[in-house]
């Protein structure tokens, strides 16, 4: 019998990227994505299981990304996370649209792909980056991933205004995701609450969120949906369950470790793995013109902005927002998949989204981390 090497592979990708990130003070998602895209340089691929595991670790992010914004503070910093949020998808949409169509003669629909997945910024990474680097908890944290999720949101909302179509198991998608996020932000404090379940060996906290999750996986599907957006959605309203009390925050903090374990490496190892270096080398002109654009447009959309509602971290701000992943891989391959863009599109598209994951962050982690946790300015342009 042939003994599977690839599992063996991965555990040891995994354990490798942590003890370098220790080393080197980088996070360990952009460790995750360049070796990821190393090892699929030779031609591993990656398994089935592996693809579902990753799928889900990208969503159980999203969720982990939701749970940690402050809901008081979004809604006092709604217009600057809205504006931010909104000019951060606009810019490099438009940018990147126009050159893929009149410059690299890109169909339109193939251009408006290329829009689409360059104007995300990635919700994971972010999150990511923040939880690592103790600032998810910051005014700053707070507001980035407020603002993300609006960049995010009008990712999603392009992509289904352009090109979804309508059908009956699309609307059962939504109708059931309002569903669960309803009840489960109404009901979920009788399962963490309950003298029963609590601090149990078996974790049946965990065990009941990754049950939500999979509810939203499995309608996603069926409608051709995408689970992002509700599981983020969920998290939100359902932080209160995670501020009240030590216990809820015990179970997130378990939570955390779990995704940080082995669900969440998965994600960023096959993140990489999607990037076909040889297409990237031989159409090098267009990945590199569609990368200057997507950093280009964050700034024009984002920088100024940030500039004046978070002075002290404008360039931080604005480089975390310049990353890509989810939503950008998410789009490239409906365009792929739906006819839209070709393999070699697809790929560069692809290599633009893992490079803008892993440069804009290395730059901002290594020159302009804040260096303590900054005030806000109001709409006025006045320090709170």
């Amino acid at each position: 019998m042939k003994a599977d090497i690839i599992p063996l592979i991965l555990g040891l990708l995994i354990f490798a990227s942590s003890f370098i990130s220790l080393k080197v003070g980088l996070s360990v998602a952009i460790i995750e994505i360049l070796f990821g895209a190393v090892v699929g340089s030779f031609g591993l691929k990656p398994e089935t299981w592996m693809v579902y595991i990753a799928g889900f670790g990208g969503i159980l992010l999203t969720y982990l990304a939701g749970t940690e914004i402050d809901t008081k503070l979004m809604r006092e910093k709604f217009k600057e996370s809205f504006f931010i949020g909104t000019l951060s998808f606009l810019a490099p949409f438009t940018l990147t649209a126009l050159y893929a169509y009149y410059f690299a003669g890109w169909t339109p629909q193939a251009s408006l792909i290329a829009g689409t997945a360059l104007s995300t910024t990635s919700l994971a990474v972010v999150y990511s980056v923040l939880v690592e680097t103790g600032f998810s908890k910051s005014e700053i944290g707070k507001l980035l991933m407020a603002a993300t999720f609006v960049t995010d949101m009008g990712t999603a909302l392009a992509l289904s205004i352009l090109f979804a179509k309508p059908t009956i198991y699309m609307a059962v998608f939504y109708l059931v995701s309002i569903l669960v996020i309803y009840l489960a932000a109404q009901f979920s404090h009788l399962v963490f609450e309950s003298p029963r379940l609590k601090n149990k060996v078996i974790e049946p906290e965990i065990k009941y969120i990754f049950f939500l999750l999979l509810i939203f996986v499995y309608f996603a599907s069926l409608g051709e949906g995408q689970a992002v957006l509700p599981a983020f959605l969920l998290g939100l309203l359902m932080s209160k369950h995670f501020s009240e009390t030590t216990g809820t925050k015990e179970v997130r903090n378990r939570l955390r470790t779990v995704a940080y374990a082995f669900i969440t490496p998965i994600f960023f190892i096959l993140g990489g793995m999607r990037v076909s270096l040889p297409m990237i080398l031989a159409a090098f002109g267009l990945f590199a013109a569609l990368f200057l654009l997507k950093i280009i447009g964050k700034f024009l959309g984002v920088y100024f902005l940030a500039k004046r509602y978070i002075p002290n971290g404008s360039v931080y701000t604005t480089l975390l927002m310049s990353t890509g992943l989810t939503f950008g891989t998410i789009s490239s391959l409906f365009g792929l998949q739906a006819g839209y863009i070709n393999q070699t599109q697809y790929s560069v598209l692809v290599g633009v989204v893992i490079a803008s994951a892993v440069i804009p962050t290395f730059i901002a982690q290594k020159w302009f981390m804040p260096v303590e946790e900054e005030d806000l300015v109001d709409m006025d342009g006045e320090k709170e």
